[in-house]
């Protein structure tokens, strides 16, 4: 029998892509700009409600690059893991709201997808 070989997780991912922008910032500069947005992870109970109070919102993508290119005020990038990563309600909201807001805004199955995102953006 085969043994899996184990997926990377949704932080790992990240983490590659993070690694990425680092290597890449003498060809595009702009990715200075590309912030993780801290919004999700569990929690106990009351650091929940202290969060929210202070604007922590479900949803909100994990990656975020300020910098205006074409037609778009910006790019929101929601990271999954390759496979079986599921966007919540919440998630598929934000992401329909930044479009209608004028930003481009994406799901990425992986860092690969993410790279390929961000390069096509930065190369508008």
């Amino acid at each position: 029998m085969r043994q899996a070989i184990p997926q990377p997780s949704e932080e790992q991912e990240q983490a590659a892509v993070i690694a990425w922008r680092d290597l890449m910032l003498g060809r595009f500069p702009e990715l200075r700009r590309l912030i993780h947005v801290p919004n999700g992870g569990l929690r106990s109970k009351s650091e929940a409600v202290r969060l929210k109070r202070i604007g922590v919102t479900p949803g909100v993508s994990d990656l975020f690059l300020a910098s205006p290119r074409g037609q778009y005020a910006g790019l929101w990038i929601e990271m999954k893991r390759q496979h079986g990563g599921r966007l919540s309600p919440e998630q598929a909201a934000w992401l329909e709201d930044m479009r209608e807001a004028g930003y481009r805004a994406e799901r990425a199955d992986g860092a690969d997808e993410a790279i390929a995102i961000l390069e096509e953006y930065l190369q508008q």
